[in-house]
């Protein structure tokens, strides 16, 4: 096949609109609807765990701000630390881009225990609701990142391959669409239809760890290693090492919590 046979990637204006000096792009966009959803999505299920509109409203506040600094310090430290000790300032520019999921999650746990001890919570409760409330935000920024023509996927000649800008001619895997697929739609379902029932604490937080680790680790497959990073052993990139604990985790907090069998999330009790 010839480069002619495949999808040639759309011109996309990364902005929506401008006000003044006020610009909406997609990206941001992205997050917003993930942030939305999350609200909805937790004021449909609060009154399962004791928690109020007030409740839900300061663990999104809280949440929201963990993704955000969470993100970016995990990016610097994971994926540019040697830029980050030539040039400290680095850390605080982020209007040069760069977020990563590994570094939101770990803020995102953090928000979670300064919740749950503020309201006298078990940190493992807050993580089962806050756990399906996640997906719909990841989807959605994997949209934003196939939107912004980033974090492409590896050549390839498959059908569906696409020629992206300021990747080179050769057409690639949309390895953004099959992150949006697997850790958006599919984690998403799997986690609601989990947590439908009443579950045992911390089986639905490691059912989430689990999954996203395992879909991740498949995409990596798929999708072209930063170049400054490459490839570690076993041709492993550096999003599928941060990958292996998370499973590992999830693994060990769902045994754990088949082992203590179901808790009314409400009360505590067995």
């Amino acid at each position: 096949m010839t480069t002619q046979s495949f999808m040639q990637f759309p011109a996309i204006d990364p902005v929506i609109f401008s006000i003044g000096p006020v610009s909406l792009r997609w990206y941001g966009l992205m997050y917003l609807v993930g942030f939305i959803a999350a609200w909805w999505l937790a004021n449909r299920r609060m009154q399962r765990v004791g928690l109020s509109k007030d409740d839900v409203s300061d663990l999104l506040f809280w949440s929201f701000l963990g993704v955000i600094i969470g993100g970016r310090v995990g990016y610097v430290m994971f994926y540019q630390f040697d830029l980050f000790l030539s040039d400290p300032v680095y850390l605080f520019k982020i209007w040069t881009g760069g977020m990563s999921f590994h570094g939101g999650l770990l803020g995102v746990l953090a928000a979670m225990w300064f919740f749950a001890k503020k309201k006298g919570q078990h940190f493992l409760q807050v993580g089962d609701f806050v756990a399906p409330l996640v997906p719909i935000g990841l989807g959605a920024g994997r949209l934003g990142n196939f939107i912004n023509a980033e974090l492409w996927g590896r050549t390839t000649d498959v059908p569906w391959a696409i020629i992206f800008p300021g990747a080179g001619p050769s057409p690639r895997h949309p390895s953004q669409l099959y992150e949006f697929m697997l850790e958006g739609v599919v984690l998403f379902a799997i986690l609601w239809w989990y947590s439908s029932k009443p579950r045992a604490t911390g089986a639905i937080g490691g059912l989430f760890l689990l999954g996203y680790g395992v879909f991740r680790f498949i995409v990596e497959y798929f999708r072209e290693p930063d170049a400054h990073l490459g490839l570690y052993s076993f041709g492993l990139s550096q999003g599928q090492l941060l990958c292996v604990p998370m499973i590992l985790l999830g693994l060990w907090l769902m045994m754990s919590a088949r082992k203590r069998g179901i808790i009314n999330h409400a009360t505590g009790n067995s």
